[in-house]
């Protein structure tokens, strides 16, 4: 009796020591209320017939210009929205055969390119994969400071921190090459970009930007951006020079010399 009384002890003890076992909760109980909200997925930006002003700047109405933006803004020629013209200036997308194009959007502006991009979440970072010409964007969410011995980057520099189910993102340290948008608005490098970024429902992602550059608008602008889930969607090949005048060049430039 006393032998099999100690065995039994035995076995509780060595159940003791195996709490994932013994103790195991079902996956709503055992889930922490602090965990990551996930926002990953390939998302498409979503518009409608009120939003049509979407396709190339953040506001249907003109944000509040300093001189030294409407200086600029006035020598940008858009090839969208209702500034457009057949002779583009447009860096990224010029309509003249001898532009090159295809420079960096830059950010916020490579939102609004009309393509899909990809979210993927690691401890510490959000990615943000574009398929336009697959730029890369990543969000540090570690806790560190903006890295300021990088200079002035197409993309900023981005860090990010969790307000609730909200990622708050702070971009800074831009340089002064690319437009706002694709209606042509210019920045400075004094460009400070904030968004809040969540995830309204599975299907849904929300993006509240705000703009800031004192010396090229009065006081801050910006607009919401509305993302579609497209779970069977992938990031596929985009080469943005395919789409400017890569034929015309490989016609003229690339034939073989007599």
């Amino acid at each position: 009796m006393r032998t099999r009384t100690m065995a039994s002890l035995a076995v509780w003890v060595a159940a003791l020591s195996l709490p994932s076992l013994t103790f195991a909760q079902p996956p709503s109980e055992a889930k922490s209320s602090t965990a990551t909200p996930d926002l990953s997925g390939v998302w498409n930006v979503r518009g409608s017939p009120a939003t049509r002003y979407l396709s190339y700047s953040f506001s249907k109405d003109e944000p509040p210009m300093t001189p030294w933006a409407e200086e600029r803004f006035k020598a940008t020629k858009p090839s969208f929205g209702p500034r457009a013209v057949e002779d583009s200036n447009d860096p990224v997308n010029p309509t003249t055969l001898s532009a090159i194009g295809c420079f960096p959007p830059g950010m916020p502006r490579l939102y609004l390119q009309p393509f899909p991009m990809e979210i993927v979440q690691t401890p510490g970072r959000v990615i943000m994969l574009f398929e336009f010409s697959h730029f890369i964007r990543q969000i540090y969410t570690d806790g560190r400071k903006h890295n300021t011995d990088l200079g002035a980057t197409w993309m900023g520099d981005s860090i990010g921190h969790w307000d609730g189910d909200t990622l708050v993102v702070d971009t800074s340290g831009f340089n002064d090459k690319t437009w706002l948008d694709r209606a042509g608005h210019p920045h400075s490098t004094d460009l400070h970009l904030v968004e809040r970024i969540r995830r309204v429902d599975q299907s849904t992602l929300q993006n509240d930007i705000t703009i800031e550059d004192p010396k090229a608008y009065t006081k801050p602008w910006g607009g919401q951006l509305t993302f579609q889930l497209r779970p069977t969607w992938n990031i596929t090949e985009m080469v943005c020079e395919d789409n400017v005048n890569f034929d015309q060049f490989l016609k003229n430039e690339a034939k073989p010399k007599k």
